[in-house]
């Protein structure tokens, strides 16, 4: 029986290539990952991913960075019309159950494969730079409404409370925090001391 490949239009096949990726990280790690084996994986030669991705390296970069556009998606589908510590609480609870449901894309726009290598791509920083400089203009704009006290410096304010939201996932992945039951409540707790204790008197 012939086996039939399937055959994809110029911007399919780059996005069905790192969506494979991404699986096979998931399956094998990093380590897993090879250019032969994604090729196999799409079904299609092995000089395919080479004409959108000069290395494993681009091609972890590209992972990364779709991995910012999922998650900042995921971001932008909060509710309106909640209260501010609602809308916090939602913040912070989306951002944590997104990392730990796709490590696979969360370990490289974090982790060492890509930043540690030295040789992140110009479009995975822009993705990067770009994802904290919105959060860091989302509290600016809880500030300027009047829900942090003005002498807090938001830049400062973002640095630490992304790093709590950061070391929270981690932890999760990591398996450090092996009941994920208690995971909302972690999160409302972040928000309580975060948000809540320093809101204007």
């Amino acid at each position: 029986m012939t086996k039939t490949k399937k055959t994809y239009h110029h911007g399919d096949l780059r996005a069905s290539l790192e969506a494979a990726a991404a699986q096979l990280i998931l399956e094998d790690g990093v380590e897993g990952l090879s250019m032969r084996k994604l090729a196999d994986r799409v079904g299609v030669s092995r000089s395919a991913p080479y004409h959108h991705f000069a290395d494993k390296q681009q091609l972890l970069c590209a992972v990364a960075a779709r991995g910012f556009e999922l998650q900042a998606a995921t971001m932008a589908q909060i509710p309106e019309g909640l209260g501010f510590i609602e809308q916090v609480n939602e913040f912070i609870s989306r951002y944590v159950h997104w990392a730990v449901a796709y490590p696979q894309y969360y370990d490289l726009m974090f982790g060492r494969d890509v930043w540690g290598s030295g040789e992140p791509d110009e479009d995975f920083l822009q993705h990067s730079h770009g994802y904290f400089r919105s959060y860091v203009e989302r509290v600016e704009a809880w500030q300027r409404a009047g829900h942090l006290p003005p002498e807090v410096e938001a830049l400062r304010f973002a640095q630490v409370s992304w790093s709590t939201m950061h070391g929270l996932s981690r932890l999760l992945i990591d398996g450090i925090y092996v009941d994920p039951k208690a995971t909302d409540a972690i999160c409302q707790t972040a928000t309580e001391l975060f948000f809540g204790q320093l809101r204007p008197a």
